[in-house]
């Protein structure tokens, strides 16, 4: 079974000279050494405002296309409440926390959904609670920012590292789960039952249900 955002193609953003096309907003954009070594949770939260932008332009008073320059702004702006600490943004509270200030500076009827994957496996939210998790942000059409603090054995993933998950593939027994994640610009492909049973710090996930909104 299989869910996704209705408009992937939304995150095809094209470089300055409209040669190179890339895929959702990267941290090695920001002007500064300290934004781009610690700026994955302020990319990510980009990434979700972005595709909210394309969705609800008229909502936020932009107008938004797939250019590298504006989404570079929308990313300042972004920084300016996502702004990580010492450690990075390393905590779905403090994602949600920050991003909601800049909501309610937006005055957009939403809400931030989040689940938190615990460090302790007991504690853990089941395989399925994250499928269900994912698939009803896909059916509301709204991107994931996940939270890896650990990647385990999932080697495709950077430990401690925001990334922003725009589709969802998995079974019937949920034995079998993937996600594609944006990533360095990148479209990659991560294998989350994996992630689930081999990390060791967890993470979580967070995305913005506009449902109020409309």
């Amino acid at each position: 079974m299989n869910s996704t955002i209705r408009h992937p193609e939304y995150f095809q953003i094209f470089s300055e000279d409209k040669t190179k096309k890339l895929f959702g907003c990267d941290q090695e954009w920001y002007q500064s050494h300290w934004q781009r070594i610690s700026g994955c949770g302020p990319t990510a939260a980009s990434n979700l405002m972005y595709y909210i932008s394309r969705n609800q332009q008229a909502a936020l008073g932009v107008n938004m296309t797939n250019d590298k320059e504006k989404c570079l702004t929308l990313m300042e702006k972004v920084w300016a409440y996502v702004t990580p600490t010492q450690q990075g943004v390393d905590t779905t509270k403090l994602f949600v926390d920050s991003l909601g200030r800049y909501l309610d500076e937006l005055q957009l009827k939403a809400e931030l959904r989040v689940l938190n994957i615990a460090k302790d496996i007991q504690k853990r939210p089941t395989v399925e609670d994250v499928v269900k998790f994912i698939d009803q942000a896909m059916r509301n059409d709204a991107p994931v920012a996940f939270l890896n603090l650990c990647n385990g054995d999932e080697t495709a993933l950077e430990e401690w590292h925001w990334v922003t998950v725009i589709s969802l593939e998995f079974n019937e027994d949920t034995s079998r789960v993937y996600v594609e994640i944006l990533d360095e610009s990148q479209i990659k492909r991560i294998n989350l039952s994996l992630w689930l049973s081999t990390t060791m710090r967890g993470g979580g996930f967070v995305y913005i249900d506009t449902r109020l909104a409309r």
